[in-house]
């Protein structure tokens, strides 16, 4: 039966109506790269076929690699964002709502505006930030994965008058690999344009053993670029805590001292998710070939699911298909499976150097993860990146 929304105690026509109640009703949970890519897939493969409702609870997308730009004052924080007001496609309506509710098992969704119940569910809600899990960041600490938290580091960067910078992953997993190691390259290179570079000792810290542990090669090139530029790197360590009023941070067995310490927050998955029982140790558990979940006609993709595969936009871009292709055989019967798992990750260097690594994880044999540059063309040809996606998701 059609899905039907209720607002405000009142039945709302069928999201289906204009097709006559024919449509095959799916519904996208998250306007991240998966949930857009995917909502642009189904428009232009099954625009007569499906209708379908995009909801999200904020007013507009913002690229993850933007906030870099932020952070090294390329940007504002205004003019990274796109509002969803600029989305429009053939059979697909966006909302702006919050999810409040999931029940997987019935396929039925509450936002605090109605209640839906879609033949397809697909959860892309991503992935949240938990600042309060590492004691002390909230209140002492400084992050760049908001475009908030990129423009207050950039401003504090600004004031910043030398000593110890400590830049610690608090978690595992955490949206984008490279990220780390590309907000430590900039801040050296903030550092260096003021003339203080010499004044401040910097250190990276990760639990993993190994910058990108996909490729030796891009592992290899960033660990040079660290040690090129005078950058402490110390791989399978941990910050569990800071204290901001001695300003030392806390490992398992000892502590260091720090001026300004830097934090890529513990990630989780959404709350409603956890409530609707669709994780399993932590994340949204999915088939790493199709992305269904345990339920029948709801599928997860992007940073809320555990694939097997990082947590980067291209990876969820590249689920988006996979799921595409499964709705397309779901609502007419015929076509063929898309193999995902393939994804290309530019990493930022400073000096307007940029690198690019080639992923493919379901590679025949085995994941290949090939290395190109860092050259100023790949910071071009990541622009052009940026851009193809604004046009080909919102015209812009």
């Amino acid at each position: 039966m059609p899905a039907t929304g209720t607002v405000a105690g009142m039945d709302a026509a069928p999201f289906g109506a204009d097709s006559g109640g024919m449509a095959t009703n799916v519904m996208i949970l998250g306007a991240g790269f998966g949930g857009l890519e995917l909502a642009t897939l189904l428009s232009e493969r099954l625009a007569a076929d499906v209708a379908v409702t995009l909801v999200d609870q904020e007013d507009a997308f913002v690229f993850g690699f933007s906030k870099l730009d932020v952070l090294a004052g390329r940007c504002t924080g205004d003019e990274v964002r796109i509002p969803y007001a600029r989305f429009a496609k053939p059979g697909v309506e966006f909302r702006r709502e919050r999810v409040v509710a999931i029940d997987p098992a019935a396929r039925r969704v509450v936002t605090d505006a109605a209640t839906y119940d879609p033949d397809l569910l697909v959860v892309a809600l991503g992935a949240e930030y938990d600042m309060a899990a590492t004691p002390g960041f909230a209140d002492g600490g400084f992050e760049y994965y908001t475009v908030a938290g990129a423009a207050r580091l950039r401003d504090e960067l600004a004031a910043f008058g030398g000593g110890r910078v400590l830049l610690a992953v608090l978690g595992i997993p955490f949206k984008c690999p490279p990220a780390p190691y590309e907000g430590i390259l900039l801040v050296h290179d903030a550092l260096a344009a003021r003339g203080i570079r010499e004044a401040s000792a910097l250190h990276i810290v990760s639990p993993q053993h190994a910058p990108i542990p996909v490729s030796r090669e891009a592992s290899a090139a960033l660990e040079r670029a660290l040690a090129e530029r005078g950058i402490e790197y110390t791989k399978r360590h941990r910050v569990y805590g800071i204290d901001p009023a001695r300003k030392m941070a806390q490992y398992k067995d000892h502590e260091e001292p720090y001026d300004l310490f830097i934090g890529i927050p513990v990630h989780r998955v959404p709350e409603v998710a956890v409530r609707a029982g669709l994780t399993q140790d932590g994340w949204v558990a999915v088939d790493p070939l199709t992305y269904g979940t345990r339920f029948p006609g709801v599928y997860a993709l992007g940073d809320c699911a555990e694939s097997g595969i990082p947590k980067a936009g291209t990876f969820a871009e590249s689920a988006a298909r996979v799921v595409a292709a499964q709705i397309v055989r779901e609502v007419r019967g015929r076509g063929g499976p898309e193999r995902g798992g393939k994804g290309l990750c530019y990493i930022e260097y400073g000096d307007g150097e940029v690198g690019r690594v080639d992923v493919d994880f379901l590679a025949p044999g085995g994941p290949t993860a090939p290395f190109l540059g860092p050259t100023r063309a790949y910071a071009a040809e990541k622009a052009q990146f940026g851009a193809v996606r604004r046009a080909r998701w919102f015209r812009s």
